[in-house]
């Protein structure tokens, strides 16, 4: 029985918008609303956030206490040691990673990324290699163990802060297997990285007449396109 668990990074130090995961948009916080779609994965059981020991990180473990969620704090540059540490910790056989500025992605996707890695002996599922769905609809599910041994062959900072961009420098070292959007929607943005992202972030969720869970890649898709 595989046992995959995800791990959502966050810090509160973002560069271009410093505090956003716990940014308060229509009555929750940004954090909130990425965990609420792990919880809806019918192939997910596990996730932790994995946030810095840096007190500036302090406001994202009280959020993880008050709401009683799965949390871990660790080095602030190497972001990879978070997940190596949290993924042994938890003797997890692979483990989704979820980027913290994803408010809108697709539990469905989760779902199918883990499905393809459970069907097949894979290194690494993406959907990222190449991009063929929105920024924020990103899926990376990653083996532990052949995760450990790429771990400790990074020697650049942008390995320890990216995490998985090893695997795809090297993609003829390893079992990658790369999924694909029928039409190209590379191109559309759903992450969050700056004010204005946070108010289309907003206003798509003031349109959702549904619980945003429930709402599909290409239901979202219509809703930005709308805007």
């Amino acid at each position: 029985m595989l046992r995959i668990g995800a791990i959502v990074q966050v810090r509160m130090s973002s560069r271009r918008l410093p505090g956003k995961v716990l940014k308060n948009v229509n009555g929750k916080p940004l954090l909130q609303y990425v965990l609420e779609k792990l919880e809806h994965c019918s192939s997910l059981k596990e996730f932790v956030v994995a946030t810095s020991l840096e007190k500036s990180d302090d406001p994202i473990e009280a959020f993880c206490k008050k709401y009683n969620v799965s949390y871990y704090r660790g080095s602030l540059n190497d972001v990879a040691s978070r997940f190596k540490e949290v993924s042994e910790r938890n003797q997890w056989n692979a483990f989704v990673r979820v980027n913290g500025d994803s408010p809108l992605i697709d539990s469905c996707l989760i779902d199918k990324g883990i499905d393809l890695y459970g069907d097949g002996n894979f290194d690494l599922v993406t959907n990222i290699f190449p991009r063929t769905y929105p920024s924020g609809q990103s899926i990376e599910v990653v083996r532990v163990s052949t995760f450990k041994n790429v771990y400790s062959r990074f020697s650049n900072s942008d390995d320890f802060e990216h995490v998985t961009n090893f695997f795809y420098r090297n993609p003829q070292e390893y079992k990658i297997f790369n999924f694909s959007s029928k039409t190209d929607y590379g191109k559309i943005h759903m992450s969050v990285d700056t004010p204005e992202d946070i108010q289309l972030f907003s206003t798509i969720i003031s349109k959702m007449i549904k619980p945003h869970w429930e709402y599909r890649i290409d239901e979202l898709i219509k809703l930005v396109r709308d805007i």
